[in-house]
């Protein structure tokens, strides 16, 4: 496994992390697998699991925490998020003090931790001043709760840049890591987000590299969807959505390059992005070792320089650049 710094900090994580989005664990076989995944993730050398405490009401935060005890603390890169409900009070979400400090100390309770290395901004809140939010961030971390904070999606480069003129102002610790959805299909944060990072030195922890499953190859054109898969009983229909003929078209172009190279389509798919310099690491969930063991395989794989070109050739991306004349 290799390693990458989260952006300008000293903080070192591996380039495949685990994402713990726990969606429900019905019984002591699903328990179980859960484990020997964390377990497997551990002895290959990621030391970067992701979390939040909306995943499932807070029981993927007991999850996690549960199981990583038995290892080292120092060895561990555990991150949260906040913003989403907790609870059914008037201040149980958001992002305004009061509820970043309630939420970090339910976190860390459910974690069994006595700080979190990389704690989220989970969305952005229109209704609570961004100076507050911040100062609660930068406190959280003078009180050494929060090794390190970051924001995800709905922060795009505009958010980002008004965020660092506060900092600067007020002389706030910064924003270190920005953890956006990112993958072949997905590129919108090479329109601004990549170069408003390279601009303050703030790393990038990508999910969803996978394009809610696309990215493996299991959807075929013109072919029945896969039985049991998310296409199946997804409720909010995102991947049904990516099921169109131009994307199915793509990917049958990108399994072809990735047979050339000897590797899987999802292999490829996560060795791409981090080939990026921006990209700090790869989250991934997986619901079984197998899946894990795959997607092990993209760290450190480098990508020829003619299959790169090949690669954007096939998914025909361009950058937002508005010319006058």
């Amino acid at each position: 496994m290799k390693y990458r710094s989260v952006g300008k900090s000293g903080l070192k994580i591996s380039e495949i992390a685990l994402g713990s989005w726990v969606t429900q664990l019905n019984d002591s076989a699903e328990i179980d697998t859960a484990r020997d995944i964390v377990r497997l993730a551990y002895d290959s050398g990621i030391n970067f699991f992701d979390c939040a405490d909306a995943y499932s009401g807070g029981d993927a935060e007991r999850f996690l925490g549960e199981t990583l005890k038995q290892y080292p603390r120092k060895e561990l890169v555990i991150s949260s998020k906040v913003y989403f409900p907790t609870g059914d009070g008037v201040n149980d979400r958001g992002l305004s003090r009061k509820h970043i400090f309630e939420s970090i100390d339910q976190t860390l309770k459910n974690m069994q931790t006595d700080y979190i290395d990389l704690y989220y901004c989970h969305r952005f809140d229109e209704t609570t001043d961004l100076t507050e939010t911040l100062r609660a961030m930068s406190d959280l971390v003078a009180q050494g709760k929060v090794l390190y904070y970051g924001v995800s999606e709905e922060w795009g480069g505009a958010r980002l840049e008004e965020a660092q003129r506060i900092i600067d102002r007020y002389n706030l610790y910064p924003i270190t890591v920005v953890q956006p959805q990112y993958n072949m299909i997905d590129r919108y944060i090479e329109h601004e987000i990549m170069g408003t990072c390279r601009r303050h030195g703030i790393g990038i922890t990508t999910f969803s590299p996978l394009a809610q499953g696309l990215l493996t190859g299991k959807y075929r054109k013109g072919q029945p969807l896969p039985a049991g898969s998310r296409a199946t009983w997804q409720a909010d229909h995102q991947i049904n959505d990516l099921l169109t003929d131009e994307n199915l078209d793509k990917v049958e172009q990108l399994r072809k390059v990735a047979n050339e190279l000897g590797v899987s389509l999802a292999v490829l798919s996560l060795a791409w992005i981090l080939q990026h310099p921006e990209i700090s690491c790869v989250i991934a969930g997986a619901s079984k070792p197998s899946q894990l063991e795959s997607n092990l395989k993209a760290s450190g794989l480098v990508i020829p320089n003619d299959a790169m070109a090949e690669i954007e050739g096939i998914l025909g991306f361009h950058r937002f650049e508005r010319h006058v004349g």
